[in-house]
């Protein structure tokens, strides 16, 4: 066998192209540092979505391509991307790229995209050879999760969810709540400076009229005045019951490191819109504060938080709002709900059940929505839960409501839906009382046939009136999640009202039997006898030593006398002030009458016609026990009354 051998030029025209590749290669590697270099200092800024430009730049240029596909999965997966990252972990791993938590994160991406089989195996793998303690931890907390996904499977049936395909557009849209007839949302839409985090645009609250027709909804969508800023993410806008006070998260400046935090801020409406917002004194400087949700009546706020001393990453805590308007110091709702994951983006349904969204329990997706019952997370079940991210879950009422989520076949990032409940057992709240009145002298009360008793809402408005039966029977249908007074009068009589609500009476749907269900109050309405020149006792009207000024415990039970004389228009009282017998006469009486002139000027500060009500101090001179010798019988004597001194015919 012969062999050629080559020529000398021929050999120098090979060395020469080898040359000329190995420099292309040099070039080649070059320009891929540079792209990662450039990669790295915008992952570092958390402009992801740069970072991920320049990363895919170098991909094929790189020769660590493992390294750079891990890169490019990160990005994805802290931009809140998780489902995009699959194939590029799968690719880092597959190019024996070892880093540890690509291990751990691969298979929650296979989850996110309904890949349950194969989620569950690489977890298991995982969680057998795991080095990192912390990291083993979350992988074994998430196979016990993964192995209950047949369980989860069950739960679907017990809801019809549809895209509101009208209010999405390829931006953004979630986080809905509905205030009186306007449906408000957050949404990264339109016009403006572009969130280098994920690349879309920066989060802004928009509010559109709530209608039948979803396409009217859509074309009418509008941004709420003096609450957006530009540059700054604005989202999860939740009001008080009277729609006066809205709570939002926005984004603030930064830290010191550079990181960018989210705080609770409020807003105050006016007759010439909403105040310039101003931060919420339950914030934590060193923590996220965000997704807030009041309760049906206002005084209650919920809201989740990365802030230490929680269980997970952010767990959910709730603040009461106090007689001054001011919050309570945030109360951790525990490891009852929440876990080592991430709960958030809470919600209140009408009948104060508490809704979440979390990455700790069981799910179906990386965020699933559960609801709270008998302090437990349920697991809402499919359709409302997907792979994907399924959150915010806000109820119009009992039976329709929307979430949000970036599930596969929307329109956008995320997207509104809708959701009808199919399955659920209703209940109607009635309220069955009687009539009584009692006259003076008489030992017991006596029904009333054939009198008015109306009902009012907490604002006051009448919604109903009944005439009481031949036994002073009556009654009344309620709705469920609301507080109302009973009201009756009759000449001669105190006007009689009492307090019925129908909040925090919802039976749980595992206790009722049938598909329509009976919630049945029982009150018993007194009407009381006006007595002229008889001494009515107000209970706990105290002082503080030597002084007249009203404290708000004396307050508050001064505001029932001005209800009484609101709902008793016809009568004038003399209010009066005692004292104990310690002390002297004239220093007795001269406090007893600051402290009645005091209480008087309360009262007419209500709105109650100073010509009708009397100021008069009796010191120590009507005491109701006589010689009193023990404190409990000198406080007896040490009170307020009041009594009717004329009744207006």
């Amino acid at each position: 066998m012969h062999t050629m051998l080559p020529t000398k030029s021929l050999a120098k025209q090979l060395q020469q192209l080898g040359f000329l590749f190995l420099l292309l290669l040099m070039l080649s590697g070059c320009g891929a540092s540079h792209y990662l270099s450039k990669g790295d200092k915008r992952f570092g800024q958390e402009e992801y979505e740069r970072a991920l430009e320049y990363y895919k730049q170098a991909l094929g240029k790189a020769a660590n391509a493992g390294e750079v596909n891990y890169k490019i999965a990160e990005a994805y997966r802290l931009s809140n991307r998780l489902a995009e990252a699959e194939p590029y972990y799968k690719a880092a791993l597959d190019a024996n790229y070892r880093k540890e938590d690509a291990y751990y994160y691969y298979p929650l991406a296979l989850k996110a995209n309904g890949k349950y089989e194969e989620a569950l195996h690489r977890m298991g793998q995982y969680a057998q050879v795991a080095t990192s303690p912390q990291l083993k931890s979350m992988a074994v907390r998430e196979l016990e999760n993964l192995q209950q996904l047949d369980e989860l499977m069950d739960l679907g049936g017990r809801y019809k969810v549809e895209n509101a395909e009208a209010l999405n557009t390829d931006a953004s849209e979630f986080a809905p709540y509905v205030l009186g007839n306007e449906l408000i949302f957050s949404s990264t839409r339109g016009p403006g400076k572009e969130y280098l985090g994920n690349g879309e645009g920066f989060l802004d609250i928009y509010y559109t009229t709530l209608t039948d027709s979803a396409a009217e909804m859509g074309g009418a969508v509008h941004k709420y005045e003096n609450i957006n800023d530009e540059e700054l993410h604005e989202a999860f806008a939740t009001f008080t019951n009277d729609g006066a006070t809205m709570v939002f998260a926005r984004g603030n400046e930064g830290t010191k490191k550079g990181r960018r935090n989210v705080d609770l801020f409020v807003s105050q409406r006016r007759a010439n819109g909403w105040t310039e917002p101003k931060l919420l004194s339950i914030n934590d400087r060193e923590a996220w504060d965000s997704s807030p949700a009041f309760t049906p009546d206002g005084k209650t706020l919920y809201f989740s938080s990365s802030r230490k001393g929680g269980l997970g990453g952010t767990d959910i805590y709730k603040s009461t709002l106090d007689d001054n308007g001011r919050f309570t110091a945030p109360e951790n709702l525990g490891p009852g709900i929440n876990t080592a994951g991430n709960e958030s983006f809470v919600s209140v349904g009408p009948d104060g059940t508490v809704y979440i969204a979390s990455d700790g329990l069981p799910g179906l997706g990386n965020l699933d929505l559960f609801r709270i019952e008998n302090g437990k997370p349920v697991n809402l079940g499919r359709p409302v839960n997907s792979p994907g991210d399924d959150f915010g879950m806000y109820f119009v009422n009992e039976q329709f409501g929307f979430f949000s989520s970036n599930r596969e076949g929307g329109k956008g990032g995320d997207d509104l839906y809708s959701f009808v409940r199919t399955d659920r057992k209703l209940v109607k709240f009635f309220v069955d009382g009687t009539l009584y009145q009692l006259r003076e002298g008489a030992r017991q009360r006596t029904p009333v046939p054939n009198n008015t008793v109306a009902l009012r809402d907490e604002a006051g408005k009448q919604v109903a009136m009944a005439s009481t039966d031949a036994d002073g029977k009556f009654s009344f249908p309620l709705d469920s999640a609301s507080t109302y007074s009973l009201i009756a009068e009759k000449p001669g009589f105190f006007t009689a009202r009492m307090r019925i609500s129908t909040k925090g009476k919802m039976p749980p749907q595992s206790e009722l039997k049938d598909p329509v269900n009976e919630v049945r109050l029982t009150a018993n309405l007194v009407l009381n006898e006006i007595v002229k020149e008889k001494a009515i006792v107000l209970e706990n009207i105290f002082y503080d030593f030597d002084k007249a000024d009203i404290r708000p415990d004396a307050a508050v039970e001064l505001d029932k006398l001005v209800q009484i004389l609101q709902d008793n228009p016809g009568i004038s009282i003399e209010l009066s002030s005692h004292t104990d017998a310690r002390g002297s006469d004239v220093y007795n009486e001269d406090l007893s009458q600051r402290r009645a002139e005091s209480a008087v000027e309360y009262i007419i500060s209500k709105g109650i016609d100073r010509s009708r009500i009397t100021a008069k101090g009796y010191g120590e001179s009507r005491p109701v026990v006589k010689n009193a010798k023990t404190e409990a019988e000198h406080q007896r004597n040490r009170r307020t009354e009041f009594k009717v001194v004329r009744i207006q015919e």
